[in-house]
């Protein structure tokens, strides 16, 4: 399992750095043409479209974002993993913080690992606290 959880964690960390560098390019790479973003919140579930999304994070400013995957299960094709991320970004002149349990399913799809569904929930108060 450590090496199921470092290979995620290099495709996320490299996630990461291209989405706080605004490298809409390498984002592009690593974001399937099916991608799909589902998501809970207080005000209730949401689903987003890879365009939403590569739209959304181009109006955001991300100030920090820490991940720990937690989990991860590697087989031929498809990969999942189970991380704990925290993060600040700056949107629309506000500063926010926010806690999340991701999941993320990656497919090795045209000689690549890309990422086809996220899942984002709010994380349990005892992983926020940490």
């Amino acid at each position: 399992m450590a090496g199921d959880c470092a290979l995620i964690a290099e495709l996320e960390n490299e996630w990461r750095d291209a989405l706080c560098a605004k490298d809409m390019d390498r984002l592009s790479a690593l974001i399937h043409p099916d991608f799909v973003l589902i998501g809970t919140r207080s005000t209730g579930a949401f689903t987003m479209s890879r365009e939403e999304w590569l739209d959304a994070i181009q109006k955001r400013d991300p100030l920090t974002i820490e991940l720990k995957v937690h989990q991860a299960t590697v087989l031929d094709k498809v990969m999942v993993g189970t991380i704990h991320a925290r993060w600040k970004l700056k949107y629309l002149g506000r500063e926010i913080e926010d806690c999340v349990l991701l999941t993320d399913v990656w497919a090795f799809d045209e000689g690549r690992w890309r990422v086809v569904r996220r899942h984002s929930t709010p994380a349990p108060t005892d992983i926020c606290a940490n």
